[in-house]
């Protein structure tokens, strides 16, 4: 298992300076370049004005549940970046703002979680899977397609989003399975924030870290600073690589806070004390990349506000849902009990009109 930390050049006053280093102490990678580095500062800053903006459209009735990802956004960033154009994401539900990196548009990102449709956007177009709410049932289908496409000899990785408390499940537990098995081009980045909704990391695994997990799958174990966007992005960009040339799979431990509550409907302060979170906002990913770079938020305003603009002016209006669109690619052909569920409610909503 090798430990990935922060680089010098991110680390705040009063922080030891640490590096991209493995379990030797030989150095593992270098800071992206300028470019790259720009690139995670926009999406972080624009993920963070999405986050807010998303937050806002749930309390004003816009949406039915939303999970910030605040001061989670390098995790998010730095190892969406990392993809290639013909790579696969498959996210969890807290994960909007790696899919908005990717390319999918805001409002296609947020349909889910709006309750008008089971996904917003076509996967195949933007190598994307759905959201995925229930805890690491991504993880065995993103292996499953890592493995068709390394039978189909197609050059391609695969990176699943996991949160800490999905690694207490049996779906991840199959998925690390199979992958290393199999050897699938696949990387697990599991998003560390301390938090299982409101039960502690202490009380889900006596592992050293959850990156020690992959010692017993046979697959390589990082741990990297899941606050430094430069860290994640290097370390993820290695793993996928060594996933692409056949080197089989990996996980890559974020250690992060979610910053937030789990969701608009939760309620932190019957399970943490708030000032938990200080030290983890003194660590703000975003704030580190302004000492970085010498700029601020300000750099990206114009363009952060005009997308949240667009996205305000779609969410306000009314969603038209046709409810027999719940039978739909359900499967290729309907069965005869899924048929005569969707005649009955087509039935009972003719009545509920008046209709014959």
């Amino acid at each position: 298992m090798k430990s990935i930390e922060a680089s010098p050049e991110l680390t705040l006053p009063g922080q030891k300076p640490i590096q991209l280093v493995d379990e030797n102490g030989s150095a593992v990678g270098d800071l992206p370049d300028e470019r790259v580095l720009r690139s995670l500062h926009r999406a972080m800053v624009l993920g963070r004005r999405f986050n807010r903006q998303a937050t806002a459209l749930t309390k004003q009735g816009r949406l039915a549940v939303y999970p910030s990802s605040v001061g989670q956004e390098a995790c998010e960033v730095g190892a969406t970046l990392a993809l290639e154009d013909d790579d696969w994401l498959f996210p969890t539900y807290r994960d909007t703002v790696a899919v908005v990196t990717r390319g999918v548009p805001a409002v296609e990102t947020l349909t889910l979680l709006r309750g008008n449709w089971h996904s917003g956007y076509d996967p195949y177009a933007h190598r994307v899977a759905p959201l995925c709410t229930p805890l690491a049932t991504n993880g065995p289908h993103a292996v499953g397609l890592a493995h068709a496409a390394r039978l189909r000899g197609d050059s391609l990785a695969v990176l699943v989003f996991m949160g800490d408390g999905a690694t207490s499940e049996g779906d991840a537990h199959e998925a690390f399975n199979f992958a290393a098995v199999f050897n699938a081009p696949v990387v697990f980045f599991i998003q560390n924030n301390q938090w299982a909704i409101s039960v502690p990391l202490f009380k889900q695994s006596k592992a050293p870290t959850l990156a020690h997990k992959a010692i017993g799958y046979g697959m390589p174990g990082y741990q990297v600073d899941g606050n430094d966007a430069a860290a994640v992005y290097t370390v993820v960009s290695d793993a996928l690589a060594r996933a692409r040339s056949g080197g089989g799979p990996s996980i890559v431990e974020g250690l992060t806070y979610r910053i937030e509550p789990h969701t608009n409907s939760d309620d932190t302060n019957r399970y943490r004390d708030p000032g938990d979170a200080e030290p983890w906002r003194a660590a703000d990913p975003i704030i580190r990349f302004n000492r970085l770079l010498g700029l601020d938020e300000s750099a990206y305003a114009e363009e952060a506000d005009r997308m949240m603009a667009e996205l305000r002016a779609e969410m306000n209006q009314d969603a038209h849902v046709d409810p027999a669109d719940l039978f739909e690619h359900v499967y290729a052909v309907p069965t005869p009990r899924l048929r005569a569920q969707r005649d009955a409610l087509r039935a009972e909503l003719a009545a509920d009109r008046g209709e014959a």
